[in-house]
């Protein structure tokens, strides 16, 4: 008879649940696509000036487009990254997940736990979660407008979370 403890599942339903990821607007059909025709450009010209005797200019073509290649290449990478945000009872819980696959956890008690929008400029801002001492900046590879909707949205929870299941309905 085996007598090691079943493994530790979360049992408890999250209250509020968000992945949050970088946005990246040239998708992998896109991006073949776009590579094809600059392989294509660049072979052509290149050709044109092998032809007229500029050979060493036909290898520039090349580095270009290998160049181009990997800065796409580190770009969806760096997508990778994600933030899991949930707020479970007893718990508040981010879990940011490195590109590269290292996982870091941030837990604290969330009737204490505060969310806030600091602004730092006039079009600039951040989600900054304290609590006490401790604080965590998230979500700082979204859009202003996105950090602004989403830190109203982890506020809003926190806040029902902290009037409990036997508080009035406003």
């Amino acid at each position: 008879m085996d007598d090691t403890p079943p493994p530790l599942v979360e049992t408890r339903a999250p209250l509020f649940a968000a992945v949050l990821t970088p946005h990246r607007s040239l998708g992998q059909g896109a991006f073949l696509v776009l590579m094809s025709a600059v392989v294509g450009v660049s072979f052509l010209t290149g050709l044109l000036f092998w032809s007229l005797g500029a050979w060493p200019v036909t290898g520039f073509f090349g580095l270009d487009v290998l160049l181009l290649y990997l800065a796409f290449r580190w770009s969806y990478r760096a997508a990778r990254l994600c933030e899991r945000v949930e707020l479970i009872p007893g718990e508040l819980r981010v879990t940011r997940t490195e590109p590269g696959g290292r996982a870091r956890v941030w837990r604290c008690e969330p009737s204490f736990a505060r969310a806030e929008l600091e602004r730092r400029g006039r079009h600039d801002c951040r989600i900054v979660l304290s609590r006490g001492g401790r604080r965590l900046v998230i979500g700082s590879f979204l859009a202003p407008e996105e950090r602004a909707s989403f830190a109203e949205a982890l506020q809003a929870a926190l806040k029902r979370y902290r009037a409990g299941p036997l508080a009035p309905a406003r």
